[in-house]
């Protein structure tokens, strides 16, 4: 029996597909392919990879503190148990696999199987996705590195390409010759003639003990590091998922770098790798026009989503969010509409989607970070009106739930209660309110909201004051430890 762990690699921000995808709410936490978001799909791929010859045990997720209440809620809804590693800051894949492995062999064996895989990949086939996985398991189980290799199907200049070599034994997995970066136009097509070329997907399978001595030879300088942000951690215990945080200030002086460059593309001629080729409607989904190739399209190549109606259009991708959107006379379009944004863009030139983001951060616009309605551990809140010292916010709190005992230097707040019950913390006082109930928070007051009931509690909050920027809170203190 082989005993399997799947790594799910949950970063990244998906700028391509903005606006849908933003550093607050990421493209892995977005359904855009099926009814599940892209995450979802992925545990529960990874969920059907056991059989009689492999074992898997709870998936460890590999996020940040940000995200990591998307996941554990978006977990919640499939009822699947996993273990959290959180990092306190970006440093790429190659730290993040690193940490994943020195949990996998503390807690199981350096010869256990790590199946690693991103969270924002789609899979039309899976099937064949559980048989490549399979036979790259039963491959990794003997030592050496094992990927995926993508059957390209056009030449493409956005991915980077595996060259493979003789197939080398009864698991369909072929020698790796070499790695190669994105190709111009001319080099893809010829790599796509010579049927000798795979694309790269990501995704690895290996021993932890296999990756850490990888790690040794080729990037000793970032596995040093990971070991003691790793040995200087701190473990929280509850409900179904653990949450492993490194230590902080020794996670902050590790390399960001990739799992390709740190270890990958060094590898052939110098260890064993071998690569596994993958034939299952895979996508990345990397930019607009991805997606629109794996969408199910009307008779003239449209692929909608929401309230869209279109007239002499086709071959163009349509999103509407929360308003009509009409399109006429179009076609090659992408076309996203959300509550405080709306992008139209080339199809063919959705990858430039990020030029767009760049101008955002340049400006500090705060659309390039967080939609109007934002997600919360505790819930979420809606801005829904804005003006000169004044913001009006729809605010939903789960069952249960309760924002951090905090305080406002700046903003005085008005609570009008429109669904279920609150109790509220207003200085020394603790009152109850129900539907049409209301209450004033000054400014300077220490404050909290709790859902004590059964049901959501919705209020409608009306701030106002000199500045009513997010980053005027003070916590005291905080059920989900950002106090």
């Amino acid at each position: 029996m082989i005993t399997i762990v799947p790594i799910i690699l949950c970063g990244g921000s998906g700028t391509r597909l903005w606006p849908l995808s933003r550093n607050g709410f990421p493209k892995q936490f977005l359904a855009l392919s099926g009814t599940n978001s892209l995450f979802q799909q992925t545990v529960e791929r990874a969920s059907k990879i056991s059989n009689q010859q492999i074992r898997s045990v709870k998936p460890i997720i590999v996020t940040n503190e940000e995200h990591r209440f998307l996941a554990v809620e978006q977990l919640r809804e499939l009822k699947i148990e996993a273990d959290f590693l959180l990092e306190p800051a970006g440093r790429n894949t190659a730290p993040a696999l690193t940490l994943a492995s020195f949990m996998v062999k503390e807690q199981y064996s350096d010869q256990t199987v790590m199946v690693v895989m991103p969270s924002d990949q789609t899979i039309i086939h899976e099937n064949k996705w559980v048989d490549a996985i399979r036979n790259s398991i039963y491959q990794a189980s003997s030592g050496g590195i094992v990927t995926l290799g993508i059957t390209p199907t056009h030449p493409e200049t956005g991915y980077g390409y595996i060259q493979k070599q003789h197939e080398s034994n009864q698991h369909h997995a072929f020698e790796v010759s070499q790695f190669t970066e994105k190709p111009n136009l001319e080099v893809a097509k010829q790599y796509l003639d010579s049927k000798n070329y795979l694309w790269n997907s990501g995704i690895f399978i290996l021993q932890s003990g296999v990756w850490l001595a990888a790690m040794e030879r080729f990037s000793p300088e970032i596995i040093q590091q990971t070991q003691i942000a790793w040995q200087g951690k701190s473990i929280d215990h509850g409900g179904f998922v653990d949450f492993v945080r490194p230590n902080k200030e020794a996670f902050l002086n590790i390399i960001s770098d990739s799992i390709d460059y740190a270890v990958i593309e060094k590898c052939p001629g110098k260890l064993p790798i071998h690569v596994v080729p993958l034939d299952a409607g895979w996508s990345d989904l990397g930019a607009w026009d991805a997606v629109w190739s794996v969408g199910q399209k009307d008779q003239h190549q449209n692929v909608t989503h929401g309230d869209v109606l279109l007239h002499d259009t086709s071959n163009s991708y349509i999103h509407a969010t929360g308003k009509l959107v009409g399109v006429v006379g179009l076609k090659d379009v992408v076309v996203i509409e959300t509550a405080d944004a709306v992008l139209v863009a080339d199809k063919n030139n959705s990858q430039a989607v990020k030029k767009i983001v760049e101008q955002l951060e340049k400006n500090q616009r705060e659309e390039k970070n967080l939609h109007r309605k934002v997600h919360r551990p505790w819930g979420w809140y809606d801005s829904i009106d804005e003006g000169e010292r004044f913001k009006v916010k729809r605010i939903q709190v789960k069952p249960k739930a309760s924002l951090s005992l905090q305080m406002h230097h700046h903003r005085a707040e008005h609570w009008i209660v429109v669904k279920g019950t609150a109790e509220i913390t207003n200085g020394d006082q603790v009152i109850t309110l129900s539907e049409n109930q209301s209450t004033y928070i000054p400014l300077g007051q220490k404050h909290r909201l709790t859902n004590p009931g059964t049901i959501p509690l919705e209020i409608i909050e009306v701030q106002s004051g000199s500045y009513l920027g997010e980053d005027d809170i003070v916590r005291f203190e905080d059920t989900f430890g950002r106090s």
